[in-house]
């Protein structure tokens, strides 16, 4: 069905001809034709990526009165994305509309602009709930005159903790008026909402509840948790081509997860609510104009994207309430395009899995994590691909063929071909030669005690010495001499830590107690611990009395890692860190030019201790750039 045949009038039809708009999404061609001539309410199950915003938009500007400078339409969204992505399209359907207005109302912005917006005049306001609570009682806008009420992402506006501000808007809406809920699943508190709010509404869906999308593969990989960043790194090398969002619970994690990234020399950013509304707008526009590759989020932090083409989304760990699974994978497989979500789950995450596939009503495919040939055959074969695609500009190559003949004229097509693929092989088979098998081997248990493959000590340095996780991991690994990957499972408190490493590294890193090692001149003590804490344990470990620090240290922020002078692991095993791609590559390295990346570290130095013995300190150091 075409958007002529929708019954829409002449400005809006232009304006979605401009847009390339010709043939309606399901959803729209159910509500728009329902929606854009006679009052109702609406309860629409769609999923995100379904055209949900042409679905109520193109009906709200066919209804309003242009003439009228009353707020006819309130518009709610969970984040300021959407919202600004709302107001964004609103504007576009609206542009050929004489006398239209729409404002976008959020915080993170001043909100004196945003109250000489509503002064002026403007039929359609689009607005997060937090900031609208707050205009209201300024009393600086009048919502009696609202005629239709829109509620986008109903279900994460709950999640999210709205209930009670939604109810306060509604109530504030006092006039006779339709409201339109869309939501991708269908919980009860939405449920109470259209009992509550509505009228005998209109029910209409382009899927079963909660249900995934067809055209969407659900793949897991199933690692133990020490190994879960380097899966992350093996499952984006393997796939070349690969345009994602990385979804992780926290933001601190998510920092984490993206500087280390970065580090690595992907082409990666952090999406997350301590970012500032600038640092989120310059990352979204990379990663809007695929100037990023992946996007690491947390869910709050990406409601409301909407960007084309996303090929993958990886659930760096699963969300804790299943149905979030729906919100996060459907940012792929949208306008009837294939997408890949992939979830990177420890043995414990097993049964949330079979929750996941009861809910979406598909199946997920277990599969190994790519081993070190699987990648390089993948790699290989994107460049071939790559060498048939090339754009060949004869005229300004032509000039140079001549001699390039006369350089290669004793080799053969097929020495060429070898010499040529072996460039790249050779530099992806020089970085996994070595690379360890990631799969779990049936029988092994994670972080095990009693004789088992790992151990959980204690160390008395914590975050109000300046370390986050990964720079304690930084420096625990520096001091002992081992690879960063020994050390995992990190619990950083105020004035001590835990970590676990495997249970042989016991006496290099009980070694330390020799070595009078001082951070801000006081002593470094590890100990072991007498239990293994558990996954979302909030308190301490018990111990022979907890050490206190005695204040002081370096403040080191969020950012980044300690490094220490002599540089790093020595010997043995080589660590895996993601190969340094070309900048100009698909696979460019890390602009850390947003602010969100930023970098600090830790130096040390070898001071006098005044005996005559060499001790080894870590003081304070500069940020540096």
């Amino acid at each position: 069905m075409t958007f002529q045949e929708l019954g829409l009038n002449d400005d809006l039809i232009k304006a979605v001809t401009d847009l390339g708009f010709t043939t309606a999404t399901p959803v729209q061609q159910q509500t728009i034709p329902l929606l854009a001539k006679e009052p109702t309410d609406l309860v629409a199950l769609a999923q995100t990526g379904t055209g949900k915003t042409a679905a109520f938009g193109l009906p709200i500007l066919n209804l309003i009165n242009c003439d009228n400078k009353t707020v006819q339409a309130l518009i709610l969204a969970p984040t300021r994305e959407l919202c600004m992505q709302i107001t964004n399209d609103i504007k576009n359907y609206g542009k050929y509309m004489r006398g239209f207005a729409v404002t976008a109302i959020y915080g993170g912005a001043r909100i004196d602009g945003q109250i000489k917006d509503i002064k002026r005049g403007v039929q359609v306001v689009v607005a997060t709930p937090g900031r609208l609570i707050d205009m209201i009682e300024r009393r600086v806008i009048n919502l009696n005159t609202v005629k239709i009420v829109v509620l986008d992402e109903a279900d994460e506006m709950l999640n999210m903790g709205f209930k009670d501000d939604l109810d306060t808007i509604l109530k504030e809406t006092t006039g006779q008026k339709n409201t339109w809920l869309f939501s991708a699943t269908m919980p009860k508190e939405v449920e109470r909402i259209a009992k509550n709010y509505m009228s005998s509404p209109v029910e209409i869906s382009t899927g079963k509840k909660n249900e995934g999308a067809d055209n969407l593969e659900h793949i897991y990989y199933q690692v133990q948790s020490r190994d879960r960043y380097l899966a992350l790194k093996r499952v984006v090398d393997y796939y070349p081509e690969i345009f994602g969002i990385v979804f992780c619970r926290t933001k601190a994690e998510t920092q984490e997860v993206a500087d280390s990234l970065i580090k690595d020399g992907y082409s990666a950013d952090a999406l997350h609510g301590d970012l500032s509304q600038s640092q989120r707008d310059f990352v979204m526009k990379r990663f809007r104009s695929h100037t990023l590759q992946m996007l690491v989020a947390t869910d709050v932090a990406a409601r409301g994207i909407d960007v084309s083409d996303v090929t993958h989304v990886i659930n760096y760990n699963l969300p804790e309430d299943v149905e979030n699974y729906t919100h996060r994978t459907g940012r792929t497989a949208r306008a009837g395009k294939s997408g890949i979500a992939i979830a990177i789950i420890t043995p414990k995450d097993s049964s949330k899995i079979k929750d996941i596939e009861r809910i979406i009503k598909k199946k997920f495919e277990k599969k190994d994590v790519p081993n070190g040939l699987d990648v390089c055959e993948k790699q290989l074969f994107n460049l071939v691909h790559k060498l048939h695609s090339v754009e060949v500009k004869d005229d300004e190559i032509e000039s140079f063929l001549p001699a390039i003949y006369e350089e290669l004229k004793d080799l053969s097509k097929e020495e060429l071909i070898k010499r040529f693929i072996s460039e790249e092989f050779n530099r992806f088979h020089e970085y996994y030669q070595n690379a360890p098998d990631l799969n779990i081997v049936k029988g092994a248990v994670d972080g095990a005690f009693g004789g088992g493959r790992t151990t959980r000590f204690f160390v008395n340095m914590g975050s109000m010495d300046g370390f986050n996780m990964n720079s304690l991991k930084d420096f625990l690994a520096d001091s002992v001499k081992v690879h960063t990957r020994m050390i995992f499972n990190i619990d950083v408190k105020s004035s001590f830590s835990f970590f676990e490493t495997e249970s042989k590294f016991v006496d290099e890193f009980l070694a330390m107690n020799a070595k009078d090692l001082e951070f801000n001149n006081r002593k470094i003590s590890l100990e072991v611990s007498n239990r293994r804490m558990k996954d979302g344990d909030g308190g301490g470990e018990k111990r022979g009395g907890g050490y206190k620090s005695g204040g002081g240290g370096y403040k080191s922020g969020s950012g980044g890692g300690y490094k220490s002078g002599g540089g790093g692991y020595k010997g043995g095993e080589k660590r895996e860190g993601g190969f340094k791609r070309p900048r100009n590559s698909s696979g460019y390295g890390g602009d850390k030019s947003s602010g969100s990346g930023e970098k600090k570290s830790y130096s040390s130095r070898s001071s006098d201790s005044g005996s005559g013995e060499k001790k080894k300190t870590f003081g304070k150091s500069k940020f540096r750039d």
